[in-house]
């Protein structure tokens, strides 16, 4: 559907020729993605080849390609128009910003690695061109929403707005069937998305491709795509959790690469354990500094009774029994730890946890039998803990299944995913009960909560337990897959995931309460210094970057449920009605206040 808002300011060009601008912009990159951009094939991906794009040309033909897509649905073409349900052309200006900084960043990383813009061919000329015609010409287009007229707005304001799109109309009911599948179609693309960022070879080609999901994904969310599959994944809530599932127990089968494949199981990992720290911080508002902790003290709970030949204790349990073992160990310091501390709030209770995660490195450091009791082999830590097999299946080999070799991170990956399954269905069954509903009245106030008869230092105390027995069964599993555990895998902070500030950072970043916010967050914290080595001595400085950013323009998290988003962001309601204001407009401003 057109959309002929009007443009704020004097427009230099007509809408029907900034449109005709965008599209042939739009289809100049595309084209020249298929000649060759460099000469030489000593830059990644080989770009030399005529008509047959590769590494980075990918990016840019995928995002041109989406661009066109986009625009044509701006003149209302039969088929298109299902593209743009929500902005017309905030859309089209995102992605081609994404397509003029995929293809300025090749550009640039051609010109540095080589020695000059003189080992560019016509190819990239030709892209950079289509690129800047497009991105020029799209912000001739109407904005999608107008600004308020009776505030002064600088010109940064204005920009911003004409990346803005209204919410898109509810679409009309699908057969079930149909629906169905469309979710699992989003998943199944979801997958290849995700898979090919982890195949990327080579950092030029990583970068290309934030860039390129990064302002894709935010011009389908402009577009009104994004909200409609959020309405469909909403209603079938279980279908959506199996599609998921599915998803991810395809991933391993995808790889060929045995790093790639641990990369996943270690995100899975980390992912759990964010979910679990999302109980303690989400839902119930706890400020854990040292929750890193309670996975590390489920992990040397496991390996010690695992039978490492270095394990001072020389006892080797049943994996379940080892799980249990981790797991109770953790539920045990949680209460240890909570019992005496939850009656602070606020920063005493983030320095008191941040104070026991130190001691729990400090001490299992001391345990070498010289400092203290032989128990953890000090900075040794405990080495060597062997794999598992379970009903006659070796974790610590490949297996050949229906066509497809799974090698031992498969292996571990697939057997975390039903750890990672069976969190997700408690934090799921916890967050939606009494007692969750509970936690989030002692979040949000908890004055109010105990007035209303809520025994906030009982169900604080369970969210601890609960929060730290999830990071102990995360922890038995990372014990096997590392091989061995450490004192220093469980800092604070430190260049190497886990530590508390990376989970802490993950639940924020992906939107705290929710259940796939840590999720998502988790796997872009990881995956991003995984990929990119070279950021490893400046993890700690982008992590309070990308929170600085996060907290000026999406306050939320990534993954937002619908109070957080009324909380931090204005809605044209009032918090309190007005006087003369009838209840069907106030209804909406009641639930913002926090009702």
């Amino acid at each position: 559907m057109t959309n002929n808002t009007t443009p704020t300011g004097t427009p230099l060009i007509t809408v029907p020729a900034a449109r005709h601008l965008t599209t042939a912009g739009a289809a100049t990159a595309l084209i020249g993605t298929f000649l060759a951009w460099t000469w030489t094939a000593e830059f990644p991906g080989d770009l030399t080849v005529t008509g047959y794009p590769g590494g980075l040309q990918v990016l840019t033909l995928v995002g041109a390609a989406l661009t066109l897509l986009l625009a044509l649905s701006g003149y209302g073409i039969k088929g298109l128009r299902w593209l743009t349900p929500g902005g017309a052309n905030s859309p089209v200006r995102l992605a081609a910003i994404g397509v003029l900084g995929t293809t300025g960043f090749t550009i640039g990383a051609i010109s540095v690695e080589l020695g000059g813009i003189v080992n560019l061919e016509p190819g990239a000329w030709v892209s950079l061109a289509g690129a800047i015609i497009a991105v020029a010409a799209s912000l001739g287009l109407p904005t999608d929403q107008p600004l308020d007229d009776t505030i002064k707005h600088n010109p940064l304001d204005r920009f911003l707005n004409t990346l803005r799109a209204p919410a898109p109309e509810r679409a009309k009911d699908l057969p079930n069937w149909a629906e169905i599948l469309i979710i699992a179609a989003a998943f199944g693309v979801a997958l290849h998305v995700f898979t090919y960022g982890i195949d990327t070879e080579y950092a030029e080609l990583f970068i290309g491709y934030i860039i390129s999901v990064a302002f894709g994904f935010t011009a389908l969310n402009r577009a009104g795509l994004i909200s409609r599959i959020t309405r469909l994944t909403t209603k079938h809530r279980n279908v959506t959790l199996a599609a998921a599932l599915v998803a991810a127990f395809c991933f391993p089968f995808t790889q060929q690469n045995e790093q790639y494949a641990l990369i996943g199981a270690n995100i899975l990992i980390f992912a759990t354990v964010a979910l679990g720290l999302n109980v303690v911080v989400g839902l119930a508002g706890l400020l854990d500094l040292g929750y890193v902790a309670f996975l590390g003290v489920g992990a040397y709970a496991a390996a010690l009774v695992s039978g490492s030949p270095l394990s001072p204790v020389g006892v080797q349990f049943p994996f379940w029994a080892a799980v249990l073992t981790g797991a109770a160990a953790s539920l045990v310091f949680g209460v240890v730890i909570g019992a005496p501390t939850l009656r602070l709030r606020g920063d005493y209770l983030a320095i008191v946890t941040l104070g026991f995660g130190e001691i729990f490195r400090l001490t299992v450091n001391a345990l070498n039998g010289v400092s203290g009791p032989d128990l953890t082999n000090g900075s040794q830590g405990i080495p060597s803990i062997p794999d598992l097999n379970l009903f006659g299946f070796d974790f610590g080999i490949s297996h050949d299944i229906a066509g497809f070799t799974l090698g031992r991170s498969a292996n571990y990956y697939l057997l975390m995913l039903v750890f990672t399954a069976v969190v997700v269905l408690v934090f799921r069954r916890s967050g939606e009960s009494r007692i969750g509903r509970a936690w989030v009245a002692i979040r949000e106030d908890e004055t109010a909560a105990t007035a209303m008869g809520i025994n906030a230092f009982r169900l604080k105390l369970l969210a601890f337990a609960l929060g730290a027995t999830l990071a102990g069964l995360a922890g038995t599993v990372q014990a096997h897959v590392s091989y061995t555990v450490t004192p220093e895998q469980y800092q604070f902070a430190g260049s190497v995931p886990p530590n508390s500030a990376f989970l802490l950072a993950a639940v924020i970043l992906g939107g705290m309460g929710t259940l796939s916010g840590p999720l998502v967050g988790a796997a872009l914290l990881y995956l991003i210094p995984a990929k990119l080595q070279f950021m490893q001595d400046y993890q700690l400085f982008l992590f309070g970057i990308a929170l600085i950013l996060l907290m000026r323009f999406r306050p939320e998290g990534l993954v937002a449920d619908r109070r957080k988003q009324l909380e931090f962001h204005e809605t044209g309601q009032l918090d309190v009605p007005a006087e003369d204001a009838p209840l069907t407009q106030t209804t909406a401003g009641t639930t913002k206040a926090g009702a």
